[in-house]
């Protein structure tokens, strides 16, 4: 019963969730509604109902019409911007400019791929407000448009109506998957089936070089950048071509620029990892604090494992990235004494002893330069299982295997 409850208070979240962006939408229709009679918007606007079920609502209450006459764009329900999937037409070449959003983020290049564009965090009245004023010095409390002034919008939480879910777009699995073959372009450069990686050989990571070390903060938009390279998200190999090209390389300061440790020549970040898989080198991230912060990007943790990374230290992780490092197979350590990051530098040779009795709470040692730098972990049992067997996904179809044989 209390799981029930729980549960129950779970969807009642989610409905209050939901709720805050009807209101929202529906503070952007009052405005829009206020304006309208006075003209259009000034500057290009988007609009991202969160959900299905929020778009076919504020479509059903009249809401959404008097934003597409203001001249906004309403965009599909889904991340778009906040995430970098933004054809921003003419975004790299228009230099310095400034964009004012409601998403949560705004870390360089995130939105438009531009690192020029200054992205403004405001609320969802005020994104609305210097759109119609096309202006970021509009003030709605002081300033007018033309003899025309803002009222202060008001609304309501819950629609009086309920919610009206929209269309229906689940599709159920079939009964026997294993039955369905996928038709996929084998040219294509955004979709190609994923393979599954391979299991831990057993061993210490011996020999591995230091691909970089990333000075400063290093969000998972510098692990793998957004904008155009979200169009490769369904074929992993061609969007490995943005590993790390946004983390700076503590050894020279310059961003996708790293020592290749067998040839020493330079090369951008993802040339080198592929290099180095190529000659079955084994290869790994040195971090400083709170590394992959931000989004959870899936990304940031499979084109490392892909492209042959076996572990990342750090000074510390942040929570989402470190576990989705777990899921793929690559080991997150973190230093013992933060201090010890200076121990080591891109391109210098490694080795990774410990592994082989790698349990919960245990230590592991980082060899380099004569130097034994202790190194710790978060695993778990099961997440130890995981990294043993490959990923969570192989371990998952191992588990699914035993109980198919057991039944």
């Amino acid at each position: 019963q209390w799981y029930q409850r729980r549960v129950h208070g779970k969807q009642w979240y989610q409905r209050r969730v939901h709720g805050k962006q009807w209101y929202q939408r529906r503070v952007h229709g009052k405005q829009w509604y206020q304006r309208r009679v006075h003209g259009k918007a000034k500057v290009p606007l988007l609009v991202t109902p969160g959900t299905e079920q929020i778009r076919a609502t504020i479509a059903r209450d009249g809401i959404m019409a008097p934003i597409e006459a203001a001249g906004a764009t309403v965009l599909a329900a889904a991340c778009g911007p906040c995430c970098g999937v933004w054809d921003r037409e003419g975004s790299t070449t228009m230099g310095r400019n400034s964009i004012a959003h409601s998403y949560n983020r705004n870390f360089l290049s995130r939105h438009d791929g531009n690192p020029d564009t200054h992205a403004f965090v405001t609320s969802v009245e005020m994104a609305t407000v210097w759109a119609f004023a096309g202006s970021l010095n509009f003030d709605p409390r002081t300033d007018d448009i033309d003899g025309f002034r803002f009222t202060a919008p008001t609304g309501k939480y819950i629609p009086p109506d309920g919610f009206d879910p929209g269309e229906d777009t689940y599709q159920r699995a079939a009964d026997d998957p294993d039955s369905v073959q996928l038709a996929m372009d084998e040219d294509s450069e955004r979709l190609k089936l994923l393979e599954a990686f391979n299991k831990w050989d057993g061993e210490d990571v011996e020999d591995a070089a230091v691909l970089i070390k990333a000075r400063g903060k290093c969000t998972t938009d510098h692990i793998s950048p957004a904008g155009m390279w979200l169009r490769f998200r369904g074929h992993l190999d061609n969007i490995s071509n943005n590993l790390l090209i946004g983390a700076i390389n503590d050894e020279n300061g310059a961003q996708n620029s790293v020592r290749n440790a067998v040839t020493g020549a330079v090369g951008e970040v993802p040339d080198v990892a592929r290099d180095y898989k190529a000659r079955g080198k084994a290869w790994v991230v040195v971090g400083e604090e709170n590394y992959g912060e931000g989004s959870a990007r899936e990304h940031a943790a499979l084109e490392p494992r892909h492209l042959g990374g076996r572990a990342v230290i750090t000074k510390s992780f942040a929570r989402i990235h470190e576990t989705n490092l777990k899921k793929q197979g690559v080991l997150p350590l973190t230093f013992v004494n933060s201090e010890d990051y200076e121990k080591v530098q891109t391109a210098d040779n490694v080795s990774l002893a410990g592994v082989t009795a790698l349990s919960p709470g245990s230590i592991l040692t980082l060899r380099a330069h004569g130097a034994e730098i202790p190194l710790q972990h978060s695993l778990n049992e099961e997440q130890i299982e995981w990294f043993k067997a490959g990923s969570a996904l192989n371990a998952m179809k191992e588990a699914f295997s035993k109980s198919a044989r057991v039944a």
